[in-house]
């Protein structure tokens, strides 16, 4: 509902509404990608007696570099990475921010290629930044002579790419990624929250860091890790795009308990990306089901489907719902997302699903 008239918000802001997805209590939970499989009792254990050994000295300022986590961090993304080359925040979300208070700002232009993550233009909202939204193909790759000509004209500051994109799924072509990091006059963010779930032989772009040093590439352990709840974002860039995030930074941002969670998780990296193959093969057999139904399917290689299309999309997420299984309506007009979780939570999705359509 819009804000009341006596509060004295920025106009622009008095109709929009907070982000976020239903949080709803259903048994199944299938809308907002996250990693089905929770960490073991033992990695459990270790980030709580990591927590522990910190809670007493809570009274004191955490490091505020996050030096430690930023070393294991660079260290399970190799491709030559030192801690330098990576910065830690409270998700990707804050990490994006930070990049458009550092690049974007009055006066300065972001570009990205919808549909995509609905939170983008609300970081340029947030941060004054001007925003422009080129449009993908059908198919939701990106067309690159468009976007080679939307950049000729717009000549941003910041362009934000996706891979594998949400809400599509959808990897960039790595010949794509190169033509627009060679053609941008500033900086290119590659957004890879969902990295770890592409397919063999799909490419990341920390392999163009050395190349490129005006490139950024975001991840979180949101996702993979099943550390949603961590709220851990970070980003791997050239040294000095790393300390002009710092310059904008928030004092202390990082707090001691969300450092030493991370930290400990990563130390458990084997146990935790073990469950990424399974929700891979789950989410090819998902994609195949729904083809088999007649329904249209984006190719995906992030842990979760965008299928359609229907007339009345609400109408089938409505009724999925009524049945226990919250999914996403979200993207394009007639699609529906639906996350990858357990066997058996997939099972009560397209049996749902069965019954609605």
């Amino acid at each position: 509902m819009p804000v009341p008239a006596w509060v004295p918000i920025r106009e622009e802001l008095r109709d929009e509404e907070p982000y976020g997805a239903p949080q709803l209590d259903v048994p199944v939970q299938l809308n907002t990608n996250e990693n089905p499989y929770g960490p073991s009792d033992e990695t459990a254990r270790d980030i709580a007696e990591s927590v522990l050994k910190v809670a007493t000295s809570l009274n004191r300022y955490p490091d505020r570099e996050a030096s430690e986590l930023r070393a294991s961090l660079a260290a399970y993304l190799g491709h030559g990475l030192t801690a330098d080359h990576v910065w830690a925040a409270n998700g990707s979300n804050e990490i994006m921010q930070q990049v458009l208070q550092a690049f974007g700002g009055p006066g300065r232009t972001a570009v990205s290629f919808a549909p995509t993550y609905s939170m983008y233009p609300e970081y340029a909202r947030n941060t004054h930044t001007r925003w422009i939204a080129g449009r993908r193909r059908d198919d939701f790759g990106i067309d690159v002579d468009a976007a080679l000509e939307l950049i000729a004209a717009e000549q941003p500051d910041v362009v934000i790419l996706t891979s594998p994109n949400n809400p599509t799924g959808t990897a960039l072509d790595p010949a794509h990624t190169r033509a627009i990091l060679e053609a941008a006059p500033g900086v290119v963010v590659v957004d890879e929250a969902y990295a770890e779930f592409r397919r063999a032989g799909t490419p990341t772009a920390l392999e163009l860091l050395d190349a490129f040093p005006r490139l950024l590439v975001t991840r979180t352990m949101s996702k993979a890790f099943a550390l949603a709840g961590g709220r851990l974002g970070y980003v791997a860039a050239d040294p000095a795009i790393i300390d002009a995030l710092r310059i904008v930074r928030l004092p202390y941002h990082l707090s001691a308990v969300s450092q030493a969670a991370a930290t400990a998780a990563l130390r458990h990296e084997d146990e935790l990306l073990a469950a990424v193959d399974a929700l891979r093969t789950t989410r090819d057999e998902t994609a195949a089901w729904l083809r088999d139904r007649g329904l249209d399917v984006a190719e995906s290689d992030a842990n979760f489907v965008l299928f359609g299309t229907f007339e009345d999309r609400h109408a089938i997420w409505q009724g999925l719902l009524d049945r226990g299984v919250l999914i996403r309506e979200v993207g394009p007009l007639g699609w529906l997302r639906v996350s990858i979780g357990t066997p058996e939570e997939m099972d009560a999705f397209r049996q749902a699903l069965l019954e609605v359509i």
